[in-house]
């Protein structure tokens, strides 16, 4: 061959012709455009999530380790079927080669390196050592699931000399299982999509389940984004979620046979075609298969959808559902959420923006700060009948609850009228209650209360049923001995987001609640946890900050910053990414809209807030626990 087929270590980037009509040519170029401009451009730059990459075959004559780098690169591509990344592999190879079954990310990219110790002596096969740092794998489910911490990833790829038109070429003949991209090339390719169930028991709750689509076609299906985010809705909720939901489209329902490119019509309407299987559903349940629908795309698109409709494989109509009919709400909140905390006295306050004339929104007076106008609310937790040190607001903003400044005692009381003060039967034994005690309260959506008690003698975690009454142990499966510090429930009720310390960490778990027995008093548990924010070695507060995003607070490993960034509930990051810092931020709190802005309590700043597109300001010098309902 007459060169070194080892030659060069690691995954050279390669240079690419950008084409005057959007597409890239990556692992070389093998035609050029006769017209327009070409420009170099390497795998970790193509940001651009509108550029198409397209392949380019092996040379004759590669050497083996450009065989390798060029399979690496086309696996980036966009080429139907990886047509083109499956001539690196020898016939069987290509045949067996299955790039859906999963997707493994590595920080840098794969690192490929000659590895010559189990090949033969006659230079007729070859193996390289692929290396990198995982980040995740997204499974067939499309599901993302984070790479434990300080693992390595460690495969090989084995090539053999295979007889070609111009003598013996190498190819691929063993290689891993799945797509291998670098997180810049993953970034590029995929996007974040929530997709609907409901929650079991439920008729109207929705509940918010993240995958990862790819934002172009398909190579394997051609499906455009919008068919491929309805066809993962047809699939089913992922595993992690399975067992808390529950799809109203009946089990084998399909798009219609040869359907790859949905698309909204001039009134940002949807028509979806379905297979056999869907064709005899009542009207109820199709118009919740329908909301299923409709608000994942709602999730997808800039622009409102104005309506879903399910067809049937003979193309008459099955149902049709408008934006203004879909009622089953993902979450209980109003459209307008109250922004609370508690003032320097421990009464419960709440923050409206002031206007110039001195009065709040409403018209009602109060005290101003800044661009703020505060004012206790109506009650006893308004009139500091009991201090408190921590609280959270019901989410039809009816109720509050808060714990007592010693840290022992929770309370609950109507926030919106003269009320009882009720001192519940949630107590703490800590010794030390000013260090320990009670968590900060969180309420879900079915309007049920969570707290943790943080007692080192008896952690546990507590649910109150409405608020009110015994409360219950809830078990949570995989804690092996760590301390719930914080608890924050999601609104649909089957998520939940605690601060776990351990080994003189503290990190951000995501568990799922279950409910099983009397459906009006079940047993509840929380199961299987998982990493809210693995790159965080510390988090310092949490708070659900949509349907399945979080907004975190705290530190990376071995990092000196502290950093605020959205993150989604199955551990990646957010497409809203990291969010300005604040000085020493203590507590985090966000509404589901996105439109409304973050509160933070600040060691330096007091509340301070963050609407969107601005710097943060403070609002309130002297104050605590910033919540919004929730």
């Amino acid at each position: 061959m007459g060169a070194d087929p080892g030659r060069g270590r690691g995954r050279r980037l390669r240079s690419a012709a950008l084409l005057g009509c959007g597409g890239v040519l990556v692992a070389g170029c093998a035609s050029m455009p006769d017209s327009g401009d070409v420009h170099a451009v390497q795998a970790s730059q193509r940001a651009d999530s509108q550029v198409q990459v397209y392949a380019v075959p092996p040379r004759e004559g590669a050497a083996a380790d450009e065989i390798v780098d060029g399979f690496l690169e086309a696996m980036t591509s966009d080429d139907p079927q990886f047509a083109t990344a499956r001539k690196y592999l020898t016939p069987q190879a290509a045949r067996a080669w299955k790039p859906d079954l999963a997707t493994t990310v590595l920080a840098d990219g794969p690192n490929p390196e000659p590895n010559r110790t189990n090949d033969k002596g006659d230079s007729s096969s070859f193996t390289f050592t692929v290396t990198g740092k995982p980040v995740a794998v997204v499974d067939k489910q499309h599901a993302y699931q984070p790479a434990r911490p300080r693992t390595t990833y460690n495969e090989t790829i084995h090539l053999v000399r295979e007889s070609g038109p111009g003598g013996k070429e190498w190819r691929i003949d063993s290689l891993p299982e799945g797509l291998l991209l670098g997180q810049s090339d993953f970034q590029r390719i995929y996007r974040s999509v929530n997709k609907y169930y409901f929650a079991s028991g439920q008729e109207r709750l929705l509940v918010a389940d993240p995958v990862y689509v790819r934002q172009r076609n398909d190579p394997e299906t051609q499906m455009n984004l919008v068919t491929q985010t309805v066809m993962t809705v047809l699939e089913g909720p992922t595993n992690w979620l399975r067992p808390v939901v529950s799809s109203r489209f009946p089990s084998g329902t399909e798009l219609k046979e040869g359907t790859t490119a949905l698309s909204f019509d001039d009134r940002n309407a949807l028509k979806v075609p379905l297979n056999e299987r869907a064709s005899n559903v009542g009207g109820g349940q199709c118009r919740k298969m329908a909301a299923q629908v409709l608000f994942t795309l709602r999730d997808l698109t800039a622009t409102r959808v104005s309506q879903v409709e399910l067809d049937r494989a003979d193309g008459s109509q099955l149902c049709v559902l408008s934006g203004d009919q879909a009622d089953y709400a993902p979450d209980h909140i109003s459209s307008n959420p109250g922004q609370y905390f508690l003032d320097s006295q421990g009464r419960l306050a709440r923050m409206r923006d002031a206007v110039r004339d001195g009065t709040d929104s409403t018209g009602t007076s109060g005290g101003t700060d800044g661009d703020v106008v505060t004012q206790q609310v109506a009650g006893p937790l308004g009139r500091g009948e009991q201090k408190l040190r921590t609280v959270a607001v019901a989410r039809n903003e009816q109720d509050a609850a808060g714990v007592s400044t010693d840290g022992r005692s929770l309370y609950v009381a109507p926030i919106v009228s003269d009320g009882e003060l009720v001192k519940t039967l949630v107590t703490s034994q800590s010794k030390d209650p000013a260090k320990d005690g009670l968590s900060a309260p969180s309420w879900d959506g079915r309007g049920d209360l969570w707290v943790a008690d943080r007692d080192p003698d008896h952690s546990r975690l507590l649910r109150l049923e409405k608020g009110a009454g015994q409360p219950q142990e809830v078990d949570v499966a995989g804690l092996n001995g760590a301390r719930i510090e914080q608890v924050r429930m999601s609104a649909d009720g089957v998520r939940i987001a605690l601060l776990v310390a351990e080994g003189g960490h503290t990190t951000l778990r995501i568990g799922r609640v279950e409910r099983i027995g009397d459906p009006e008093h079940p047993q509840v548990s929380v199961v299987e946890l998982r990493p809210g924010a693995p790159q965080m070695e510390d988090v310092t507060a949490v708070s659900w900050a949509g349907r399945s995003r979080l907004v975190v607070v705290g530190k990376e490993s071995g990092g000196l910053q502290q950093q605020l960034r959205y993150m989604q509930t199955d551990g990646s990051t957010s497409a809203a990414g990291n969010v300005p810092g604040a000085n020493r931020v203590t507590e985090i709190a966000a509404a589901d809209d996105e439109r409304l802005p973050l509160v933070a309590h600040s060691k330096e700043d007091g509340i301070v807030r963050l609407p969107p597109g601005a710097n943060w300001k403070t609002a309130v010098k002297t104050g605590s626990s910033p919540v919004y309902p929730g």
